[in-house]
């Protein structure tokens, strides 16, 4: 009965130890996953692969300001983004993981914006 009974004891302790360094190597795996992901962040800028829809492009930035500020105004809660990509200034809106969210505005703004479609692009994450 004692041998048992000590077993059991000695079977405990080392359980509990087992227990302590896995919860320890866990903690320092975590830890390490942490630091990669910002690291991650501050090389890529917080962009990650997703989609945009493109409203407009032209050569005229006074046009393409004007699309931006209109669209800015009916859907005030959607980001707006104008970039130069000679010859062309481009306005690319929304920040969509993937190409459903993306097509989801397109159907909204389809009307306003009838030649507007889906492009691939860096997109930034969005804030809470």
């Amino acid at each position: 009965m004692k041998h048992i009974l000590f077993s059991i004891v000695v079977f405990c302790q080392s359980f509990a130890l087992f227990s302590q360094e896995n919860q320890t190597q866990t903690l320092l795996k975590v830890k390490a996953l942490q630091e990669k992901k910002a690291e991650y962040h501050t090389k890529t800028n917080g962009e990650s692969d997703g989609y945009r829809v493109k409203i407009h492009f032209s050569a005229d930035k006074t046009k393409a300001r004007e699309i931006q500020t209109k669209f800015s105004a009916k859907y005030s809660n959607i980001n707006t983004y104008e970039e130069y990509q000679q010859p062309n200034f481009v306005i690319n809106v929304g920040d969509f993981k993937t190409k459903l969210e993306a097509y989801e505005l397109l159907k909204k703004i389809k009307e306003d914006f009838p030649y507007a479609f889906i492009v691939k692009s860096k997109i930034r994450p969005m804030k809470l």
